[in-house]
């Protein structure tokens, strides 16, 4: 028997201390973003083209509009933003740089509060993952922040001629498996000396997109920094270099290079509810 004052698993309930220090958290962040010349945007819960986000589309919470079409409640908020600004926003703002808070929802009923940016035409990721630095370092915490770079496992793939699957299920057992010297090197790789190091060893196909990752994690001002070139990650729209901030199990943020309406992008999201937890331990 359900109650009526229950609720869902998975979705959010914040009140008195808690909703005052969600506010504050928000408010913090907005304002760095605001200083850095972002201005706001709020999209619609509804969307048309989740499925071209989501790795998993049965994290989709999906139903149908007045026409049959088929509609997903937002589960994550990057492509729908740069397609707003550039298809709905074009002739009104040549603005590039915009930020949003807001939730995203995916099966069955999980709710996850974001705050997120998008640097539309710009590409160099060195920037956001700067600025990603900057609002933890005002949030007086260091999680680690996890710098990889997509195009290493699918080149690995083709180099090898196995399945792209065990990199994105992470099988680390089964890459072992292949007695490969410069592969175990690279799955061993964990800072930015054996990055240095595991270059020098790789095959050619694969250098070039090694030498991107260790150049732009030298850009980034952050002690903190765990290099994981084979990692692959949930979203699809990611095609460079991407990241994530983790701590105690608890992912912080993700963001990264992408491409959406011919143009080179940047962006990230903040994971709310897992930075509340951390700032409240």
């Amino acid at each position: 028997m359900i109650f009526e004052h229950e609720i869902p698993n998975g979705s959010r309930l914040y009140f008195g201390k808690s909703a005052k220090a969600k506010r504050a958290l928000e408010n913090k962040v907005c304002e760095i973003l605001d200083n850095r010349d972002f201005e706001e945007i709020l999209t619609p819960n509804f969307s048309y083209s989740q499925h071209q986000s989501i790795e998993c589309e049965k994290k989709l919470i999906k139903f149908s509009d007045e026409q049959n079409e088929q509609v997903s409640l937002r589960a994550d908020s990057t492509l729908d933003v740069v397609r707003i600004i550039s298809k709905r926003l074009g002739r009104t703002t040549d603005h590039k740089k915009w930020f949003y808070v807001q939730p995203i929802f995916t099966y069955p009923s999980t709710e996850e509060y974001q705050i997120g940016c998008e640097w539309v035409g710009h590409n160099n990721i060195a920037d956001i993952m700067n600025l990603t630095v900057d609002i933890l370092k005002s949030l007086n915490i260091e999680p680690i922040l996890q710098i990889s770079n997509i195009n290493i496992p699918k080149l690995v793939a083709l180099e090898l001629n196995i399945d792209i699957e065990l990199f994105k299920n992470g099988e680390i057992a089964s890459l072992f498996k292949l007695k490969c010297d410069w592969l175990d090197k690279l799955i061993k790789v964990k800072n930015i000396s054996d990055l240095e190091e595991v270059i020098a060893l790789v095959p050619a196909s694969i250098k070039a997109e090694l030498e991107k990752l260790l150049e732009k994690a030298n850009e980034v001002n952050y002690s903190n920094i765990i290099i994981a070139p084979l990692y692959y990650g949930s979203l699809k729209y990611y095609d460079g270099i991407y990241y994530r901030v983790i701590k105690d199990n608890l992912t912080v943020c993700k963001g990264g290079m992408y491409s959406s309406e011919g143009m080179s992008s940047l962006g990230f999201a903040l994971y709310t509810d897992s930075l509340l937890k951390i700032l409240e331990d």
